[in-house]
Order: structure tokens, then sequence, then C-alpha cells
């Protein structure tokens, strides 16, 4: 990673389930203007790494820091404090009842309301923006219980943009969504970093789309890193096939000229 210091890092996390370490001696670094993404097989341990980055999660060993200020302990930020620098978009959110969607995009302005009449002289734009970039300004009188899926993640999305963080932290944010906005998802994503410097930390299932638009790859297997570092050094047919435990083939795609994942099964057709 290139762009000076990391925003957020968490360094030799370990963390466990109930007693049980699920992840082990685990160190990154989210920087500004960078996209960094967790990839992994089932269980690997990306979202709970994300969690513990979101301070979700505290590490039996190791530190988060935003900044040069841990996150756990006595010199610790505060909830707003935190709440105005990270904001995470989990894979699972609630759908609120006779709610509609602009009042579930202000939610992400909690950060900012101050005094006891919860005065935010920046929401408003906020709002709107963000509905804008996550195309939802058209339902915003909509209830959140009449939407689709996929136009509710959109939705917890804008909510999280609405929060204007230095570090935005994703779950799996292109699950529910067409194609059409899984593009738009992840045109926002590059966005943000290229235009906003925002530092990024995305899970994703879709090595494609890692490939696509990180800058930086994390590579876990069973709650260890695999390989960490530059798209192109981390997303090999070896590094790949020993983490899913699959044959793996990376080539270059034609159209795109990104890296392209093609896991090989036994059904699989091969070229002669």
């Amino acid at each position: 990673m290139s762009k000076g210091d990391a925003l957020l890092a968490g360094d030799e996390l370990v963390l466990a389930h109930h007693d049980h370490a699920v992840v082990h001696g685990v160190s990154l670094g989210l920087r500004a203007g960078t996209v960094t993404a967790l990839v992994g097989p089932n269980g690997s341990g990306k979202s709970t790494v994300l969690r513990s980055l979101a301070r979700l999660h505290r590490p039996r060993e190791g530190q988060v820091r935003l900044g040069e200020r841990p996150v756990w302990g006595h010199s610790a930020l505060s909830g707003k404090e935190f709440a105005r620098s990270v904001t995470l978009l989990t894979q699972q959110r609630p759908t609120p009842s006779g709610v509609s969607v602009r009042d579930v995009v202000s939610y992400g302005r909690y950060p900012y309301r101050t005094g006891w009449r919860g005065v935010d002289l920046e929401g408003n734009a906020a709002i709107t923006r963000a509905m804008e970039l996550t195309g939802v300004t058209a339902m915003a009188d909509r209830g959140v219980d009449e939407l689709s899926g996929g136009e509710l993640q959109r939705v917890w999305l804008a909510s999280c943009l609405a929060q204007q963080t230095s570090v935005l932290l994703l779950d799996e944010p292109t699950n529910h969504l067409d194609l059409r906005y899984q593009v738009e998802v992840l045109d926002v994503v590059r966005d943000l970093a290229d235009d906003h410097d925002v530092a990024v930390g995305v899970v994703l299932h879709d090595l494609d789309h890692a490939a696509i638009i990180a800058d930086e790859v994390v590579l876990l297997a069973e709650g260890k890193v695999v390989a960490a570092g530059g798209v192109r050094d981390v997303l090999t047919g070896d590094h790949l096939t020993h983490a899913y435990g699959v044959t793996v083939h990376v080539a270059d795609d034609p159209v795109t000229g990104a890296i392209h994942c093609r896991p090989l099964g036994r059904h699989t057709p091969r070229a002669v």
C-alpha cells in the first residue's frame, strides 16, 4: 500500500467466537483513497475481521487503531467520535416498518446531531447526495418495507454514505443486487476512493469484482492471511487454489484487461 499511513488498522488480531479462535494474527491497514478487498472461502474470517475493524468484535489479542488512537481501552474514542470516521454496511440489516427511505438514509446522520433537538446543519445535503449516488432518490417517500432486497440494500448503503466518514467498511455490498446495480455499487465504491479519498475495506465473494475495483487484496483462509498486497500479486492461481481447495485458473479478461478468476470443476469445459 502506497498512499500514506493507514487511517484504520488491525494489528495482529486474534478474534474468537465463544472462546474458539477463528482469526489468527491478522494484520491489515486501510489507507485514504485505497480500496482493500478481503476475499476467501466461507468461514475464513473475512466478516469477523471487518466487524473488528468496525469496533463490533473485540479482539482477544491485538489492537485496532484509528490513526494512532486505539479503539479499545482507556484512551479509545467515544462511540460518536468513532462513528464520524468509520461506518459499516453489514450483510444483515433490519427492515423497519412504517419508515420511509429518506428516514432510513437519515439514520446515517446520527453522529452529527447536536443539542437536545438534534441539530444537523449539513444533514439535508448529505442525505440528498447519498440517495443520488445510490439511485434511490425516486423512492425517497416509499416505505422501506415495500422494497425488494436489492432496493433495500441500496438504501442502507445510502445511509452509510450519508454518514460521510473517511473510512467505509462494506460486507458483501453486491449481495441481492442484479447485474446493473452490482456494477453501479462497485462504481460508487471506486468513486469514493478516487474522488473523495475514502479508505474502503470491502468483503467480496466475487473474485472478479475484487480484481476490478481493489487496489489491495487480503486473501484469507482458515482465519489466516494466505497473501496480501496488489491484485496481481495475490489473485494468482496458486494462491486461490490453495485457499479455496479447488483448481482456479487466472487469466486477463480480453475486454477489461483485469484479472478473471475461473474455478475448474469436474464438468467445466476445457479448451482443446
